[in-house]
């Protein structure tokens, strides 16, 4: 029988999941809401049922075995199979998913954070293929981001290494979800991005497309959108955006030394607006040992559901 793995990126709204075969093939994809299941046991019924409902429409279903579930999550942890209080989930505290998941499908499962997963599938699937040191960013809601260290993730003791969007930029900077101020990831996202455009348009008096837009409506594919038409606001909001990011890469090169920074999400698809202003910031801020080494490009999973296909990937690089 032909051999697939289940990928599950359960996100704040929706949770979405797909068949993936060994190199990465994608044969189909579902998904169900995640809201609006305060007991994670039923939610967990509710996506093992759509899991299987799927799985049964296949063309040629019977000819296929499943043989691994990966989960991409926020706040997972990969040692312990665990949603640790994760801001943008209904379920608090400490939810043991995986042992809750066997329940519906005993086969061989992880769980990770969703920036990891992002980073087991560049690896497997995407431009790091050949690569064992480098990192990927995810600018999402959020800044997530996946280290790869000598061919392996970097989970530290407890399984949260490598929060980069949680870096401190500024002490006394903007309030994150996460009860701290200045973090990065307050800065460099979609949501970021939106709280940078409203600071610009307070401080100048730039004429804008983007001044008769409430917060609330504002998206980043408008700001890019505004960008591409030469708005100043806008253009002034990437090159902020990028000159943040590439400053705290920077950092994170004089600590792992990669050979590449691999930048995945919405923003990434904004191409050179967000891209040269971060390679820039990040060179003029680098240890002269690190000069000239390191790459930002956008990921190689561009184009693809890549939070299903690293949460798959992840089950596969354990199996093989």
């Amino acid at each position: 029988m032909k051999k697939l793995v289940i990928g599950i990126d359960i996100g704040g709204t929706n949770t979405i999941f797909g068949f993936v075969d060994k190199t990465g093939n994608t044969l189909w994809e579902g998904g169900i809401p995640t809201k609006g299941y305060p007991n994670v046991e039923d939610y967990l019924a509710a996506l093992a049922s759509a899991i299987k409902a799927n799985l049964a429409i296949i063309p040629d279903s019977k000819s296929y075995e499943i043989v691994g579930v990966g989960i991409g999550a926020p706040n997972g942890n990969y040692y312990k199979g665990t949603i640790e209080e994760a801001p943008n989930l209904e379920w608090k505290g400490i939810v043991p998913i995986i042992n809750l998941f066997k329940r519906h499908f005993d086969v061989p499962m992880i769980l990770t954070n969703d920036a990891n997963a992002a980073a087991m599938g560049e690896y497997l699937f995407g431009a790091a293929k050949g690569l064992r040191d480098f990192i990927v960013i995810t600018l999402g809601t959020g800044l997530g981001s996946g280290i790869f260290v000598n061919g392996d993730l970097v989970y530290g003791h407890d399984g949260h290494a490598g929060e980069l969007g949680h870096l401190i930029v500024n002490p006394n900077g903007r309030q994150c979800g996460c009860g701290r101020r200045g973090c990065l990831e307050t800065y460099v996202s979609a949501t970021g991005i939106k709280r940078t455009v409203f600071k610009l348009l307070a401080d100048t008096m730039y004429p804008s497309e983007l001044r008769s837009i409430c917060f609330d409506n504002l998206t980043a594919e408008m700001i890019f959108q505004a960008a591409k038409k030469g708005d100043k606001i806008a253009l002034m909001a990437f090159e902020y955006t990028g000159n943040m990011l590439g400053r705290k890469l920077a950092d994170a090169v004089t600590v792992t030394s990669p050979k590449a920074i691999f930048i995945f999400g919405g923003l990434a698809k904004s191409g050179k607006l967000i891209m040269e202003p971060t390679q820039k910031a990040m060179e003029d801020n680098l240890l002269g040992i690190f000069k000239n080494k390191v790459k930002v490009m956008p990921s190689g999973l561009l184009d693809r559901n890549v939070a299903v296909l690293g949460a798959a990937a992840l089950v596969w690089k354990q199996l093989e």
